[in-house]
């Protein structure tokens, strides 16, 4: 047999696979386990959203729709937009299809040639490297601090480009570090992707969930000249709890636009008409239930928060959007818990698991190796939980046994 591609076999599975794969194992053979790993709010889909959904069924909106998606919800999400944001997007600069990450990947297709670079701050989201090697791409990795609040600099950026950077992927606010860019921090940014001529892909996809009053700026409405620049990404799935609905979007110059179109229009063509209807619903429908929902993830981020902040050995970075927490393991580093020496994030995960029943999420795939990630999008009865269990896995650990 032929050797398969070089290209896909170099695309790794996400480095999450293997506590998420431990954790079912363990539930389906009855042990109690805690799962802090989940990607999605722990809330049910608007009920005024479902029934459009229902409502396109019964009218019979179960046909193909254009690529790009109905003009009915690009004409919803451009103004979501500028309602929101104070951003204006023609419908024919939107491209609608199943999700924001299959909208991330057709993106990159759209920009990149074998061999460009695609600038990536560390932390990141485990599939926007991979994304960027299964188009051909080559990952440049800037790293950040905690105490840079995992920011990158406008100075850290601009030596990152060389003459093959074609893109910034850049995601405010963030998963997995939950910190998000102010004002001046993405103007500094922009500036710099301005003058050197380079795309940003702004995925914003958690931009409306955010604490503490804080103000999301969406990265297109810093000017004209930004916004030239911008492919921004964003879609239902966080802010409406609609994960399972796969709906995203790419908002761009309509050049860039078109090309996506077409490359969809062969991939994939449109995506789910049922489901275009239930987001024309929750873009243009009341928006309240989203309010009550930050809320709530707020509230258990002041919990979380203040409870691994009072454990020794480890301590926690404060969020200041999404749903997802961090929580560093430095001080662990080298030592042993119930007979594993702690090397990173891996091992920490799989032996916390093992010995004290809670997935998190090891952050080795995400850039940050001596990290763990926390989902606080989970019943706070289980984050109460989840933090008992942490306090006493590392007070009872026998070291070096």
């Amino acid at each position: 047999m032929k050797e398969l591609s070089k290209l896909a076999t170099s695309v790794q599975a996400s480095t999450t696979i293997a506590i998420d794969t431990l954790f079912k194992e363990m539930r389906a053979q009855g042990l109690d386990v805690i799962g802090f790993s989940v990607g999605e709010p722990d809330f049910p889909t608007p009920e005024h959203i479902k029934e459009a959904g229902i409502r396109a069924i019964q009218n019979n909106q179960t046909k193909y729709t254009p690529t790009p998606g109905t003009l009915e919800l690009r004409e919803a999400i451009c103004q979501r937009m500028k309602a929101d944001w104070g951003v204006s997007y023609k419908p024919q600069e939107i491209a609608a299809n199943a999700g924001a990450k299959h909208i991330l990947y057709v993106v990159l297709k759209t920009l990149v040639d074998p061999g460009d670079e695609v600038i990536l701050p560390a932390p990141y989201w485990v599939s926007y490297y991979e994304l960027i090697k299964m188009v051909g791409g080559v990952p440049v990795v800037v790293e950040t601090t905690e105490a840079s609040g995992f920011q990158m600099s406008p100075q850290q950026l601009k030596a990152a480009i060389t003459p093959k950077t074609k893109a910034l992927i850049f995601n405010s606010p963030s998963n997995p570090t939950g910190m998000m860019y102010d004002r001046p921090a993405l103007e500094a940014i922009a500036q710099v992707c301005v003058e050197e001529d380079i795309y940003v892909i702004a995925d914003e996809i958690y931009g409306k969930l955010t604490f503490d009053g804080r103000e999301f700026v969406s990265f297109p409405s810093l000017g004209e000249e930004v916004k030239a620049h911008t492919i921004l990404v964003n879609g239902v799935s966080k802010s409406y709890a609609m994960t399972g609905w796969r709906i995203g979007f790419a908002a761009a110059d309509e050049k860039i636009i078109k090309v996506m179109s077409n490359y969809l229009s062969h991939c994939i063509s449109g995506t789910s008409a049922v489901c275009q209807a239930a987001a024309v619903e929750a873009f243009s429908g009341p928006q309240d239930e989203i309010e009550g929902m930050c809320r709530t993830f707020e509230e258990r981020r002041d919990y979380l928060y203040g409870r691994l902040s009072s454990i020794p050995g480890v301590h926690a970075v404060r969020s200041e959007a999404t749903f997802y927490m961090l929580m560093s393991i430095e001080a662990l580093i080298g030592k042993t818990l119930y007979g594993v020496e702690i090397h990173d994030a891996d091992d920490f995960a799989k032996v916390f698991l093992e010995k004290g029943q809670v997935a998190v999420v090891p952050c080795t795939g995400f850039g940050a190796p001596h990290y763990v990630r926390w989902s606080f999008a989970v019943a706070m009865e289980n984050i109460k939980a989840g933090a008992d269990r942490l306090e006493a896995f590392l007070k009872n650990a026998p070291e070096n046994a």
